[in-house]
Parts: structure tokens; sequence; C-alpha cells
């Protein structure tokens, strides 16, 4: 097993109040696997790459669980450790190209400097190795567009540099927040096809971070589903697409089906919108937009405990209180 997280807990401290945007997260990651974290915006998804990576910000901070990767646990590193694992081992993909680029260097000297601090490259080596990876990516002339500053690039081509930024050390492990967050289609497209390109060569696995689930259906083997701060389903990307046990992620796809649909008829969302964190809804806290919510059932009491479904490859899980163990789909 490549990555494993434990019980995962991240807070925010508030004048507030203390806000939990990460709530007792637990999933793996096996070598060459691709995983994907998807949720509306605000769900808590980009504070858990974060806080794998210990790079959550005052106020908040990682109160609890384990992040073990490749027998180490990340969140009991030294400082020197952890940057070592951090764009050496693990690899990030920022949800803002532009914002991940120093705007005052050239794009080859900041692949050159990732290349001589974790891989101990010489400058003349660096810069000759940051013009193949630049290639390697699919940016046209790389020798020539190593001299280019981030202003001077494209969208598209400002994501291939901080996908290039990402991957030059040969990461075992590559985190992609939003990868095509505000791409047309066509680039989004092409960067799919370059993250599954990459994956396959360099035996990468990957933790694909996103709202959009034709993303997810494009790219991933599991799905995890995520809500204000927790998990409510796992399973399978076929499993996830073909019969969600949870009622949430049903909804989700009922909306996208809806809207890819040919029909006069008014669009059905999900109801409300995710929660306050600093004040949650007791119980579920996907409760309130249910309409699977039954007080009998104890969905206004407590957060349900987490239900095994049988399903393959092998067990899948959700944690609602209406899902049915026998029956991947749940309740209808």
């Amino acid at each position: 097993m490549l990555l494993s997280v434990q019980d995962l807990r991240t807070t925010f401290f508030l004048d507030e109040g203390e806000l939990r945007a990460v709530d007792g997260i637990s999933f793996h990651l096996e070598e060459g696997e691709t995983l994907a974290l998807v949720g509306e915006s605000g769900c808590g998804k980009t504070i858990v790459a974060l806080s794998i990576l210990d790079l959550v910000q005052s106020p908040g901070r990682v109160v609890g669980g384990q992040v073990m990767f490749r027998g180490d646990d990340l969140l009991s590193l030294s400082p020197e450790r952890m940057r070592r694992a951090r764009g050496g081992e693990i690899g990030l993909v920022f949800q803002e190209p532009g914002a991940a680029l120093n705007p005052v260097y050239p794009i080859g000297r900041q692949i050159s400097e990732v290349l001589m601090e974790h891989r101990g490259m010489t400058r003349r080596d660096a810069d000759a190795e940051a013009v193949r990876v630049l290639g390697d990516v699919g940016i046209p002339r790389p020798e020539e567009r190593t001299k280019a500053y981030p202003f001077e690039l494209s969208g598209g081509m400002k994501q291939r540099a901080v996908i290039a930024l990402a991957t030059c050390t040969r990461p075992r492990l590559l985190i992609a927040d939003e990868p095509t967050t505000a791409l047309d289609v066509t680039v989004q497209a092409e960067i799919l096809d370059l993250l599954r390109d990459l994956r396959d060569r360099h035996g990468m696995a990957l933790l694909i971070i996103s709202h959009d689930l034709g993303v997810v259906a494009e790219l991933a083997d599991r799905v995890l589903v995520m809500y204000a701060g927790k998990l409510l389903e796992e399973a399978s990307a076929g499993e996830i697409f073909g019969t969600p046990a949870h009622p949430y992620p049903r909804g989700l796809l009922q909306a996208v089906r809806a809207m890819e649909e040919d029909t006069d008829a008014p669009l059905e969302g999900i109801p409300g919108a995710v929660p306050d964190f600093l004040s949650l809804p007791t119980g579920c806290t996907f409760h309130p937009r249910c309409g699977l919510a039954d007080v009998a059932a104890g969905c206004m009491d407590r957060f349900p405990d987490e239900v095994r479904i049988p399903g393959a490859p092998g067990m899948r899980r959700a944690a609602c209180w209406k899902v049915d163990p026998g029956h991947g789909g749940g309740e209808s």
C-alpha cells in the first residue's frame, strides 16, 4: 500500500469557533492506482490534500490522525524529511496554476531549481532536463519555453508547466487539485490525457480532487465522495456511476444526467447548499437536503456508522442510516 490515511482531522481555530474542515477521513491508495476525491466546492477536499502534505496554514492545523506513506507517518516527520518527501516523492498540482508559478522567474529556472534540490543535479544538467520535461508534458518548442515567464503562457500551457514542476522528480504519488478548472473543454481533455499518460509511463499513483464528475469518470479507479468534512461513500468508479449507495452521489448524478438530456423539463438539483461548518446540523450532516431523511432511522440524531456493502472488486462503504448492506444501490 502506497498511502494510508486514518482518521485524519483538521480544524481551523477561528474567533467564531472551531471549524472542523476534515473530520475523521480514512482511505488508502495503492501503487499505480487513481483515486478521486469528489464533492461540492467548500466540502473540505483541498484541505485533505494540504493536510497530507502538512501545508495547512494558521489558524488551521491537523489535530489528529495518521498519514502513512511508504511506511512513514508524514505527520511525524521532521521538517527536513517532510521537505524531501514533499516535491520529491509526492508531487502536488495546485488548483490555480497561475498562483503556483513564481511570476519573476522563467519556467525553466523554476523546474531546474526543483531538480537541483530533489535530484541533486548540477545547474547544467538540470537546465537540460527542464527542456526534456517540458517536452514530456506536451509544451511545443520546449527549449524556447524554458525562457518564458508565466504571464507569457496560456492557461493550458501554465497547467502543463505546473504538471512538469510536480512530476519532474518522478514522484510515486501525484496529487492533482482541480487540474482542469477554468480551462476550455478541448484543453481539459488534453490535460486529462496528459495525466493518464504520465501515470502509465511513470507508474505513479494519482489522487485527483475534483467537483467535476466528468473528470472523475475519465480517470478514476475508485471514488471517495466527501461532504461537509466527512466521507459519505467509497466505491469503484463503475459502482459510483452505476449504482451509488448514498443519496448524495445519487443526487449529484441525477443533476448531471438531467443537464445532459435534451428536455424542457426543469432541472432538479439537490436542494439547499453545503452547510456552514461552524453550525453543522445534528445527526447526518446531509439530512437537511436529503429526501430520504427519517427521524425513526436516526438521521437527525447522530452521524451514521459506516456500512460495508459487498461490491466488486472488493468491499465498498457508505455512511447512511438508509443504506441496505445487501444492495449496492441503497434505498430509492
